[in-house]
């Protein structure tokens, strides 16, 4: 078995954040994404889970980040590919998006899904500090916690 590879999208508007209610387990709020389509690329997987999920039309700007780690999503091992955008359009749930809106960062709603506090704080850092997340750091972090051996 391989890890599954996902996307996910920061979109920021106005000092907020776009977030999603999940309709499906495991429930919470969570940046806009989803799994890569078989014969698709990550970014069309990107503009199209935007669109689903939020009814917005996006421009892809920048990749923050891929996040691995292989506990990040307590339902398989899943890779994703985050980018930040620029939407427009009229914001509205649908898909497996039981509600989307925009956030103040220091009021985000709670449970947050998966890593996403952690992508959204990398978020912050590159965009108040210009600092972009380092691979090295990251290692360092989960190098004790990840499991040195092969899937079945």
């Amino acid at each position: 078995m391989y890890p599954r590879i996902a996307v996910d999208i920061i979109v920021e508007q106005n000092g907020k954040i776009l977030l999603v209610k999940r309709k499906f387990p495991p429930y919470g709020w969570a940046l806009p994404g989803g799994f890569v389509e078989w014969g698709e690329c990550v970014e069309q997987a990107a503009l199209r889970e935007l669109q689903e999920e939020t009814g917005l039309e996006g421009r892809l700007l920048d990749i923050l980040y891929v996040y691995s780690h292989p506990k990040r999503d307590s339902r398989a091992h899943v890779i994703s590919v985050v980018f930040v955008a620029q939407a427009c359009g009229r914001v509205m749930a649908q898909d497996d998006a039981g509600r989307a809106d925009f956030f103040p960062f220091d009021r985000l709603p709670s449970p947050l899904c998966f890593d996403h506090e952690e992508i959204i704080q990398d978020y912050v850092r590159l965009r108040c500090k210009k600092e972009r997340v380092d691979p090295q750091v990251k290692l360092s972090l989960y190098g004790q916690n990840i499991p040195s051996h092969r899937a079945p």
